[in-house]
């Protein structure tokens, strides 16, 4: 039911194979939502109309009820200090360094859209934690640290409900993290970074080279030499009560913790919500995961550790995105 005294905001997640977009209320969280194939490959023109397109299906008709207040939107990659610009995203060939309010602006008011207020930009590991700090599992905690285990490892740091930064806007790259400098490279060089373990191609290499000489189901389900086992196949195999894929996610799930306690050690921020793809193994990944970083914890901050799945999945994301707007009104007034 739409609201018209209600704030509204249209949150987008961009991906490199779909986008999703959503009309937001402030306090009942998504309207409506849709969809859309990105065609990254087309170029970047392309993905911004994909955009607007996107926005026209959720906002459509809406006009009788209230107003859009603003457009956030989640990008991979990196995002300028004044979250204006997204620069060289990952899989979406062509694009450079693209002002989304130059562009997308003069777009939606060709399309018959007329936006009240900013269009803002946000990592999307930063617009997944801020969805899940003010809807999603990370609601009862006013500092954390979000995980998103998905093609890559991504991560951001919520403190005081929010989202710390650092210096030039990049803050929060645990995923190129490393956990031993002589282990395999992970997509942007680091090695032994955790993403070289837990990103989905990686983690199903991984698998495949622990399991091709195991008994296991997943050579009914991957192909010949495990060629096509994935995450979701190694995942489905353990709930089965297939030992050897659940040993691969116990395997991942220590990888992770060691990880992890190094962020504690350092932030002493002790609550981490893990969302994306791969965490929906639930706790055959994160219950290894609590175990190892409680050993690599110093003894006095290992009071309070916990580790908690994020269960909205990627609506998280496109909440986030629509939040940065309402943090926009909050902090203009």
């Amino acid at each position: 039911m739409l609201h018209v005294s209600s704030e509204y905001a249209v949150g987008v997640d961009l991906g490199g194979t779909n986008l999703k977009v959503a009309l937001v209320e402030r306090d009942e969280g998504i309207v409506r939502q849709a969809v859309l194939a990105t065609e990254a490959d087309q170029g970047p023109e392309r993905v911004l109309q994909r955009i607007v397109e996107g926005v026209v299906r959720v906002v459509q008709g809406f006009e009788a009820h209230g107003r859009v207040e603003g457009i956030g939107i989640g990008a991979p990659g990196v995002v300028s200090m004044d979250r204006s610009t997204v620069i060289r995203p990952p899989n979406i060939p062509g694009w450079d360094s693209v002002h989304l309010g130059d562009h997308l602006g003069p777009m939606l008011r060709a399309a018959g859209i007329d936006v009240a207020g900013p269009i803002i930009a946000e990592n999307d590991a930063n617009a997944a934690a801020l969805g899940s700090a003010f809807y999603g599992s990370g609601r009862p905690f006013d500092s954390f640290v979000m995980v998103t285990l998905g093609t890559g490892v991504g991560g951001a740091i919520v403190f005081d409900n929010r989202l710390f930064r650092g210096v030039t806007g990049a803050a929060g790259e645990i995923g190129h993290m490393s956990i031993d400098y002589e282990g395999p490279y992970d997509r942007a060089g680091v090695a032994g970074a955790i993403e070289a373990y837990l990103g989905q191609r990686f983690l199903s290499r991984h698998a495949r080279y622990q399991l091709l000489a195991r008994e296991t189901d997943l050579h009914e389900t991957s192909g010949d030499d495990l060629k096509d086992v994935t995450p979701e196949r190694v995942h489905s195999a353990a709930l089965a009560g297939d030992e050897a894929a659940i040993e691969v996610l116990a395997w991942a799930g220590h990888k992770l913790g060691v990880l992890l306690g190094s962020v504690v050690n350092l932030l002493d921020i002790r609550k981490v919500i893990v969302g994306g793809g791969v965490s929906r193994a639930g706790d055959l990944l994160l219950e290894p995961a609590r175990r190892a970083m409680l050993r690599a914890v110093i003894p006095s901050m290992s009071e309070g550790i916990e580790i908690v799945q994020e269960t909205r999945g990627n609506d998280v994301a496109m909440l986030g995105a629509a939040r940065l707007v309402f943090e926009h009104i909050d902090d203009a007034t």
